[in-house]
């Protein structure tokens, strides 16, 4: 409860005091979980639905509306959007990081669209990792295993100068198929190679630069007559100053580019431009002020093919944003009141406005009990006004020219209680109201085809998510969480689409997560972790249960060794996708050893 988390109101509180469902995945919880890649760590947020689909697709999001293509939930690595304009989403099987090199994750489950901006709609997810002064020295990690193959990292962290730290570090894995239900491969194995390197300069104490960036390329199996290709790499400088514990200002500035080749399907190159500027002060003694502003330029081409064109074929968009916060003290270490806004302008929707008002009671040292009302958008990307299938007339599908910003008017309310200084309990509830929800609807009815993308639906989620921390003994700590969703969509009057109402939902009704982490001895860890997702019913997802286990051995500081199972109750078993499209996982054991020195 008292760590420290930046997501909720863009400058430090305590965990314990956010108005917000946070939950934080730390360095520690990600390396006790055996977990190889980020998608993987994101199943340690009981908040989070995380649904493998094959070998390197995942559907990540929260609080309803999840599917390959999510595109309510905001994904940052190091303060770095890893959005994609093609469909708001995110492409997890090219977000890498060492993650040894992991200091935590936060997570936010319901928008955070007032500090984030658009596609902040049903929640962030803010992965940041240590600085180079944390990683100083040398780190090799190899592993085997039946599924995750083989794996190699390496890093090695030094010092240029007084106080120029920097750490360089490459990676390498392979990943062997899914398979289908009936026990054959699906022809998706993969592999990736990243490197990437960080500085940090901290001459002065209140002054910190940052330097950072990563470059990628993989391969990766599909039916067809080739491989997907992606290549990829960042460059991100950040300039931190610090006045005092209440007042600081931050600039950023990243470039991205990434490649991504699918066969039969089209070929994509982005470049994105970002710069951000924060800037936070008290007024008076009773209210603490973020303010900022932002401009990103992304210029996206693609090569299109006979299956499927995007037209135009290449475009340049810029957008631009503001956003202001003040949290007013209403009364002193008991009562905050939090109102903020930001508005953003878009090249497909013009200016959107997305508001929040948060309260938060502290009735004493141990309770906190809070409310909000927030406004979110998800902006048009790509796919909704820009797709044609196939490429030349007569079209079955085709882009809206009139597709309208996705809006969200969230209602929420949380308890947070620490009950003694072993037993840590959370509470959040919510009902989220979505308009203008996006749709296919016939382009001339009564005839089936074309259909044209537009903004016909409307929906509604509820429910609840409960974790529960317990420090039963020293050696021995406990986690739990539970999961309760309703999803419900329906054409809005006068659209056509009366199919989707169906087909956008892809929810689990419920979850349950159950961890276990023993130190059985100073050098010996038992970890295991049971996981409960009830049936997708819109996709005939039959509900399942897993367990993982893990045991790890530290015979002296510099060596690790850790032996992990995944999946270990079902010889194989499906997460997401209807029978047709389906692919199932399969158990796996995977053995890791790591040499620091």
């Amino acid at each position: 409860m008292d760590l420290q988390v930046t997501s909720v109101s863009k400058r430090p509180e305590k965990l314990s005091e956010t108005a917000s469902a946070i939950q934080v995945i730390t360095g520690d919880d990600v390396r006790r979980s055996g977990a190889a890649s980020l998608p993987e760590a994101l199943r340690l947020a009981s908040n989070l639905e995380v649904a493998q689909i094959d070998s390197r697709q995942w559907a990540i999001s929260s609080r309803g509306f999840n599917n390959v293509f999510a595109d309510k939930m905001l994904v940052l690595i190091d303060g770095r959007s890893v959005y994609t304009p093609l469909y708001a989403g995110v492409y997890w099987d090219v977000q890498d990081t060492m993650l040894e090199d992991l200091d935590r994750i936060e997570v936010i489950s319901g928008p955070g669209a007032t500090q984030w901006g658009a596609n902040a709609v049903n929640g962030v997810i803010n992965v940041t990792t240590k600085s180079a002064k944390e990683t100083q020295g040398s780190l090799i990690v190899a592993g085997l295993g039946n599924e995750l193959q083989d794996t190699a990292e390496a890093r090695y962290g030094g010092q240029l100068a007084p106080h120029l730290y920097y750490r360089v570090y490459a990676k390498y894995f392979a990943h062997d198929d899914s398979v289908r239900p009936n026990g054959r491969n699906s022809n998706d194995a993969w592999f990736t190679r990243q490197i990437g390197f960080r500085m940090d300069y901290d001459a002065t104490g209140s002054d910190l630069l940052t330097l950072q960036g990563d470059t990628y390329n993989g391969d990766m199996g599909q039916v067809g007559p080739d491989n997907t290709s992606v290549t990829g790499g960042n460059l991100l400088g950040r300039w931190s100053r610090k006045f005092s514990d209440e007042s600081d200002l931050k600039l950023q500035v990243y470039y991205d580019r990434t490649h991504r080749r699918i066969p039969g399907s089209f070929t994509q190159d982005i470049d994105t431009f970002d710069v951000d500027f924060q800037h936070r002060r008290p007024i008076g003694l009773a209210q603490d002020f973020v303010w900022g502003l932002g401009y990103r330029f992304v210029q996206d081409d693609v090569v299109n093919t006979p299956a499927n064109a995007f037209l135009p074929p290449h475009v340049g968009r810029a957008s631009f944003s503001a956003f202001a916060q003040d949290e007013i003290t209403l009364i002193r270490d008991r009562l905050h009141l939090t109102l903020g806004t930001k508005v953003e302008h878009n090249d497909y929707t013009g200016f959107e406005v997305e508001p929040s008002v948060r309260l938060a009671w502290l009735p004493d040292g141990k309770q906190t009990i809070w409310a909000a009302i927030s406004r979110a958008v998800r902006t048009p990307s790509r796919i909704d006004r820009d797709l044609y299938s196939p490429a030349t007339p007569p079209y079955r599908v085709t882009g809206g020219s009139n597709v309208l910003s996705e809006k969200l008017i969230a209602y929420e309310a949380g308890y947070r209680v620490q009950i003694e200084p072993q037993v840590a309990v959370s509470l959040a509830t919510y009902l989220n109201e979505y308009n203008d929800l996006r749709s296919l609807a016939p382009l001339n009815p009564p005839q089936a085809f074309p259909v044209e993308a537009s903004s016909g639906l409307r929906g509604r989620s509820a429910g609840a998510e409960l974790t529960i921390e317990w420090q039963a003994a020293p050696t021995w700590r406990l986690q739990a969480g539970w999961t309760e969703l309703r999803v419900h969509s329906e054409p809005q009057p006068g659209n056509m689409d009366r199919g989707a109402r169906d087909s956008i939902a892809r929810d689990p009704n419920h979850q349950i997560l159950l961890r276990s982490l023993l130190n059985l001895s100073a050098k010996w860890e038992c970890d295991a972790t049971l996981r409960y997702v009830a049936r997708i019913n819109t996709q005939s997802v039959p509900g399942y249960a897993e367990a993982d286990l893990r045991l790890g051995w530290r015979p002296t500081p510099m060596w690790e060794f850790s032996l992990l199972g995944q999946n270990l109750l079902h010889a194989q078993h499906p997460e997401f996708n209807p029978p047709g499209a389906r692919r199932e996982l399969q158990r796996a054991i995977y053995g890791k050893a790591s040499w620091r020195f």
